[in-house]
């Protein structure tokens, strides 16, 4: 029997939702709604092209040269984007994650970080997504410390968000932000936060693309009565929209500039991260884990 690239494809379904997430990864390789495909996906021999619908575990986005220190100890992460000489995205976004369950609605996957080069802590993490015929897709995202040593931490996921239109240029854009944080050319913080407003960053009022680019860490998130901070993509009477649970006080939003001529603006990537770029050396927004500890994330997906 040939195994795909991605390993085992679990399907969930409710109503007219329809997910697919993959083992390698614990990646959302596809969601529909109906027929309208809410994401950018990819087929199950592709290796996720641009990170699309990875979880970015146990931080997200860039440590600059793969070094920091924790608890007076100096560690040294495989640099894992040598063009920028940075480790990117985490440890378990190319390793087999293990299945707890799997139902109609529902698979949960587990993953085990353990000793890994500049990593040597003991987190376990669960990926539970669910979807539901009124709510959509849930991600839940549980991490815990089965070690006897504190441990950093932070999560994050690079879902490509979809309208199945020509180029992301022609969409209303909706970015619940009070902040952009300025990056230099390697995708590593600048400087300090600054205020949106005036600036090319502020949509927190729908506003057409066009021709601005994105691959900007966003924060100050304002969050609506549910406590969920909401954003949203619009084309010619269709909506997707992404929301992210009070842990997540960050979203990476990208335009996809830099992708392959078949997938350059075509979606647009709106992550959800606990913390920012270069978390582990800054300590900015970092999760600490001590022993025993475990904490649990929220985001999802809906259509409209």
């Amino acid at each position: 029997m040939t195994v795909p690239l991605t390993g085992n494809q679990y399907q969930i379904q409710a109503g007219l939702y329809r997910a697919t997430v993959t083992a390698l990864g614990a990646c959302l390789r596809d969601l529909h709604h109906g027929d309208q495909p809410l994401l950018h996906g990819y087929q199950p021999d592709e290796l996720p092209p641009g990170g699309a619908g990875q979880l970015l575990a146990p931080w997200p986005n860039r440590i600059d040269n793969g070094e920091y220190s924790f608890n007076g100890t100096d560690l040294q992460l495989a640099v894992s984007e040598p063009t920028r000489s940075t480790a990117i995205h985490g440890l378990t976004r190319w390793a087999n994650w293990t299945k707890v369950r799997h139902d109609t609605g529902e698979v949960l996957l587990r993953s085990e970080a353990h000793g890994q080069q500049g990593y040597p802590f003991s987190v376990e993490i669960d990926a539970s997504y669910e979807v539901d015929a009124e709510a959509g897709l849930r991600v839940t995202i549980t991490a815990r410390n089965l070690g006897s040593h504190a441990a950093p931490y932070g999560n994050g996921s690079h879902p490509y968000l979809n309208l199945a239109t020509s180029s992301i240029d022609e969409c209303q854009l909706t970015l619940p932000a009070r902040q952009y944080l300025p990056m230099d050319e390697r995708g590593l913080p600048a400087g300090p936060a600054q205020p949106v407003d005036g600036t090319t960053y502020d949509f927190r009022e729908p506003r057409t693309i066009g021709a601005t680019t994105l691959d900007t860490p966003l924060t100050g998130l304002i969050t609506g009565t549910d406590g969920r901070a909401w954003a949203h993509l619009a084309a010619n009477g269709t909506k997707v929209s992404l929301w992210a649970d009070a842990g997540y006080r960050w979203l990476q939003v990208f335009t996809g500039d830099t992708l392959d001529a078949d997938r350059r603006r075509k979606a647009i990537a709106i992550e959800p991260m606990t913390c920012p770029p270069n978390a582990f050396v800054s300590g900015d927004d970092l999760l600490v884990l001590q022993p025993g500890d475990e904490v649990t994330h929220t985001w999802g997906i809906t259509a409209g």
